[in-house]
């Protein structure tokens, strides 16, 4: 099988499959230096170097500024003496935030001892940082603003997903989130006095962010917080713990609001529209409202923005299915194409292959869609694996996904849907999966099936299933629900048993996630009835389980148990265990492990015996 494999994965030749990735693009105050984050010595890693001021590409260094943990975010603080990086030592979900400076000489770690902290924003004048805590066994996190000087902080909001958003130059108001998944909320608060105020009342949101305009009269607030689709709402205040007015800036009623960068004299915003998963920029004058579109860098998806701090021009990170993440500078000033910053692998050609955007109906009707990879000239029915995505909340877009062009490699076509319960289209589609809505839900994966066989683009007899967090606890359920559907299934760091998964995951991460399962408690008969574990016999296609050592997110015990069900029953399921990963696996030589052994098993089980039985 493993040559068979190997002969299939010769064919595309692609070494772009595995080039590093480039990410998180970050200007010094002083616009000289240029941080981001890249996985080019093999995890993800803050690197530094000067910044050209005549565009021309970054010069990579040699060593990355720490090499002992993988970095998830990074912020400069005004001064431009700090580095804040928010790390995950082995992957994990016990984050730690660490000032570094420039040089990398000096080092600093923040809240030493919690059992996880993340990073929030900087204070103006640099002296605060925003930062939430988690205290060992609690649910909910102290979003705090904790000073440099002498080390003391001061907690501003307590809550699973709590964070400082914002502080304003004076130093008197801040702006902090609160609420779990999907019900969230901004409030105002005088820093002076405690008094509090809801920015936006009378509505949970799913997207909640703010951030002071340069006069900090007037806050810029991003949320869908009321309405649909996430917009940008400018909130003017009155005094320092009031709101006067509240007007949409900028909204589609069809799109949502992806993100938003503020330059740094506070004239203009770089908004990022999610269109059907694919990503428009555009360039708003707050001043006369007016909206001017960017060009749009190499890749249809945009996963992060900044400006220089001349204001003169845009860094971009951006990728697409033919395109390896990487970042480019879009001079603001003229209409030139954007131009590459730091080193990348050419596009893939003709080796890799772009997908095309499906609408399907489900069961009882909603409008769906997915994106299908088909490999390059291939006709009719093919071999096809569904890949569901995490979250529920997240969404399938066209990125770079070097197991879906070796599945092509290897003569499996990928299609990639949006269930209910996705984000991108809007609020109430995001919420449609919640608690007991999760059972029409499932029934989507098969619609899916239904859409591409009834298309003449699947082969009914091989379709196989999977995904990763939440797309692989729906692949098990799939597999357990619609066993005739599907020949072959790979679960990644999939939840089996909502039970357990409560027990056993960390305290704020469950806190959390109540408003989209349920109550483990109070709605404990729904979540036993939801759970895959507890109807294994009806799980008969040849599953591959693969899972991090470091996951405490979902935690091992998910994978153990559903891979001790089926061999209790006499089956034989893979597992594929990462001792050195979290929830995702960062490491370069384990995701070429991780994209050799999925394709390996899914060949086998939906090529090669075709081919055998041909």
């Amino acid at each position: 099988m493993e040559d068979f494999t190997e002969r299939r994965l010769a064919r595309m030749g692609s070494p772009e499959l595995f080039a590093p990735a480039y990410s998180n693009p970050g200007p010094s105050p002083d616009n000289s230096l240029l941080a981001w984050i890249s996985d080019r010595d093999g995890r993800p890693r803050a690197w530094i170097a000067p910044l050209p001021a005549d565009g021309s590409p970054v010069v990579e260094p040699d060593t990355p500024l720490v090499d002992d943990a993988d970095v998830q975010a990074i912020s400069w603080s005004p001064d431009g003496q700090w580095l804040a990086l928010q790390l995950a030592p082995g992957g994990g979900e016990r984050t730690e935030v660490r000032l570094v400076s420039p040089d990398g000489a000096g080092v600093r770690d923040l809240a030493p001892g919690a059992a996880a902290a993340t990073l929030g924003v900087w204070s103006p004048s640099g002296h605060l940082i925003g930062l939430t805590v988690f205290p060992e066994g609690a649910g909910d996190g102290q979003a705090c603003l904790f000073d440099l000087r002498d080390g003391t902080s001061t907690v501003l909001a307590a809550g699973p997903a709590a964070r400082v958003c914002a502080v304003s130059g004076d130093g008197r108001r801040a702006v902090v989130r609160l609420g779990r998944r999907g019900a969230r909320s901004l409030e105002l608060v005088d820093l002076r006095s405690g008094r509090r105020t809801e920015l936006i009342p009378g509505g949970e949101s799913t997207v909640a962010d703010a951030r002071f305009g340069v006069t900090g009269r007037q806050l810029y607030v991003h949320t869908d917080a009321g309405r649909d689709r996430p917009a940008l709402l400018a909130v003017t205040l009155r005094g320092t713990s009031s709101v006067s007015t509240v007007f949409t800036i900028a909204e589609r009623p069809d799109d949502d609001l992806d993100a938003v960068a503020l330059d740094p004299a506070g004239a203009r915003a770089v908004l990022v529209w999610n269109v059907d998963g694919r990503s428009e920029t555009e360039l708003l004058d707050l001043r006369s409202g007016l909206l001017e579109p960017l060009v749009q860098p190499e890749g249809e998806v945009v996963t992060g923005t900044a400006f220089t701090r001349d204001g003169r021009a845009l860094l971009i990170a951006g990728e697409g299915p033919t395109v390896t993440p990487r970042i480019s500078r879009l001079e603001l000033d003229g209409y030139a194409d954007p131009t590459p910053l730091l080193p990348a692998e050419p596009d893939g050609g003709e080796q890799l292959v772009a997908p095309t955007l499906h609408d399907f109906r489900a069961e009882d009707g909603l409008r769906l869609s997915g994106w299908l990879f088909r490999p390059r000239g291939a006709l009719g029915a093919l071999p096809t694996l569904l890949w569901l995505h995490g979250g529920p909340e997240a969404q399938e877009r066209p990125t770079f996904q070097p197991l879906f062009q070796a599945l092509l490699a290897a003569g499996v076509a990928v299609f990639a849907p949006n269930v209910r319960g996705s984000g991108g289209y809007g609020r109430e589609f995001a919420a449609a999966d919640d608690h007991e809505r999760r059972f029409v839900a499932i029934t989507d994966v098969r619609a899916a099936v239904e859409f591409l066989t009834s298309s003449g683009l699947a082969d009914a007899a091989r379709i196989g299933v999977s995904g990763r967090s939440y797309g692989g606890y729906l692949t098990l359920v799939a597999l357990a629900w619609f066993p005739e559907l599907f020949a072959v299934g790979v679960d990644v760091c999939g939840i089996s048993d909502f039970s357990t998964f409560y027990a056993h995951t960390e305290p704020w991460i469950a806190e959390a996630a109540t408003t989209k399962y349920g109550d483990p408690h109070a709605d404990a008969g729904l979540l036993h009835e939801l759970s895959p574990l507890y109807q294994a016999d009806r799980i008969v296609a040849p599953l591959l389980v693969v899972h991090g050592g470091n996951d405490t997110n979902v935690p091992l015990v998910e994978a153990e148990q559903i891979v001790d069900a089926l061999r209790e029953r006499g089956s034989s399921p893979g597992f594929l265990l990462f001792p050195d990963e979290g929830h995702e696996v960062h490491g370069t030589e384990n995701r070429a492990v991780f994209v050799r052994e999925v394709v390996s098993w899914v060949s086998a089980h939906l090529v090669e015996l075709g081919e055998q039985t041909a």
